[in-house]
C-alpha cells in the first residue's frame, strides 16, 4: 500500500539526505536485551495498539500477520488496513496462537503483556523458539515491571522514547527513510502544538480516571510520570496524583480531598472492566456517595478523552495538536472568560477551567 502519515504532519516533511541501509545481521539492545535479526522480518505479530499503529505508519502492514490488545478505534486512515490484519484478542492474547503465526518477529507495548512476569509469557519462551520480542522503550526505559502490573516510572515519559521506538523498528525493517520521515514529522508537528498551546499555568488540576477493574473499588487513575502527566504539564495543569506508579489506585475520598479542577475519563471500547464505558463511568461519577460531592462532578468539568491517549504512543502528539484550538477560537472563548469574570469574580476559575479544558486543553473531549 503506498505510504502515508496521516498524524506526522499537514505536509510531507521533505529531506535531501537518506539514512543508511540496515546491513544484516543487525543486534540492537532492546529493555536490557540484545536482539539479532539475520534479515527484515516478514511475518511479525503485534501485542498493543500502539506498537500495531507505529508498523502501519511506517508503511509495513503487510508484514503484520496477527495483532491483540485494543483499546480503541485503530488510527484515522487505517480502518482499511487494519480489517486486513487478523485480530488474535481484543485483549490478552495466548502464547499459542502467537506462535500459531509462526513469527519472526513479536513487538509488544508492554511488559505485564510480553515480559519477566508478562501474562502472555516470557522473552525467554518466546526466544527458546527463535522468536525475539522488541519492547517499546516507553515501558522499560525509566520504569520497573518487575511486579508483573503497570509498573512505577522512576522517569518522566517523553516523546524520545517513541522516536527511539520508531527508529528501532526502521532499522529493524530496513526502512530508514520512512522512519525519521516519521520522526520528522511529529516533531514538527509537536512544535508547532506547543508553540501555540493555551497553558493553564498551573492553575487548573485534573484526575485521568482510566478504569477500574469494579466500581465498588478505587478507580484506575494516571501518575505523574506516564503519558498524561506529559499532557498536563505541557498544557501547565497539575496532576493531583503524585505517585510514580503508572495506574495506582487511588480512592474517590483521596481524590475528593485533592479537588481536581477537572476529571478526564477515558473512553475506550475495549470491555475488560466495566468502568471500560464511560457511560458508566458517568453515571458513577453522578450517583456515587463521595465522587458526586466533587465540585468537578457538581460543575460539569468531566471530560471524555481517548483512552489510547493516556498509553505513551504517538497519538500523545495527537493530543498536543488537539490542545491548540484555531486563534479566531482562542480570542473567542478568552473574551467568554473575561466576560464571566467581570460578572461575577467568584466564576474566575470556573471560566478559567471551562476555555482551558474544553477547547484550550481537550478540544476532543466532550463536556457531560
Amino acid at each position: 500500500m503506498p505510504w502515508s502519515c496521516g498524524l506526522c504532519s499537514d505536509a510531507p516533511v521533505a529531506s535531501t539526505t537518506h539514512a543508511a541501509q540496515t546491513t544484516y545481521p543487525l543486534t540492537i539492545k532492546n529493555c536490557g536485551m540484545e536482539l539479532t535479526f539475520k534479515q527484515a522480518p516478514s511475518q511479525t505479530v503485534s501485542v498493543g495498539q500502539s506498537s500495531t499503529e507505529m508498523l502501519y505508519l511506517l508503511g509495513l502492514a503487510d508484514k503484520v500477520t496477527g495483532t491483540a490488545l485494543w483499546i480503541g478505534p485503530v488510527l484515522k486512515g487505517y480502518e482499511d488496513v487494519d480489517a486486513k490484519v487478523e485480530r488474535l484478542a481484543d485483549n490478552d492474547p495466548s502464547f499459542e496462537s502467537i506462535i500459531g503465526k509462526k513469527p519472526d518477529l513479536v513487538a509488544t507495548q508492554f511488559q505485564w503483556q510480553i515480559g519477566p512476569q508478562g501474562v502472555v509469557g516470557t522473552q525467554e519462551q518466546f526466544a527458546d523458539l527463535g522468536v525475539p520480542v522488541y519492547t517499546s522503550p516507553a515501558d522499560c526505559i525509566g520504569k520497573d515491571n518487575s511486579d508483573g502490573g503497570d509498573g512505577v516510572r522512576g522517569t518522566k515519559f517523553t516523546m524520545d522514547l517513541i522516536y527511539q521506538e520508531i527508529r528501532d523498528l526502521a532499522a529493524i525493517f530496513d526502512v530508514q527513510d520512512r522512519g525519521e520521515e516519521v520522526v520528522a514529522g511529529l516533531k514538527k508537528r509537536e512544535d508547532a502544538a506547543r508553540a501555540k498551546i493555551a497553558s493553564a499555568e498551573g492553575k487548573l488540576s485534573a484526575v485521568f480516571w482510566f478504569s477500574s477493574a469494579e466500581l465498588d473499588i478505587d478507580p484506575y487513575v494516571a501518575g505523574r510520570n506516564g503519558a498524561p502527566g506529559y499532557i498536563m504539564t505541557a498544557l501547565g495543569i497539575k496532576n493531583v496524583i503524585e505517585s510514580d506508579e503508572e495506574w495506582p489506585t487511588v480512592g474517590w475520598e483521596t481524590i475528593a480531598k485533592s479537588n481536581p479542577s477537572m476529571i478526564v475519563a477515558g473512553k475506550m471500547s475495549r470491555r475488560r472492566f466495566p468502568a471500560d464505558d464511560v457511560a458508566v463511568k458517568h453515571k458513577f461519577l453522578k450517583e456515587d456517595a463521595v465522587a458526586s460531592l466533587l465540585p468537578a462532578v457538581n460543575e460539569g468539568h468531566v471530560f471524555e478523552m481517548d483512552a489510547q491517549a493516556m498509553n505513551p504512543g504517538m497519538i500523545v502528539v495527537e493530543i498536543d495538536q488537539r490542545a491548540n484550538s484555531s486563534n479566531a477560537d482562542k480570542t473567542r472563548h478568552q473574551a467568554n472568560v473575561r466576560r464571566d469574570v467581570a460578572r461575577n469574580p467568584v466564576m474566575k476559575s470556573t471560566a478559567s477551567s471551562r476555555f482551558s479544558s474544553r477547547d484550550g486543553c481537550f478540544s476532543e473531549c466532550r463536556v457531560t
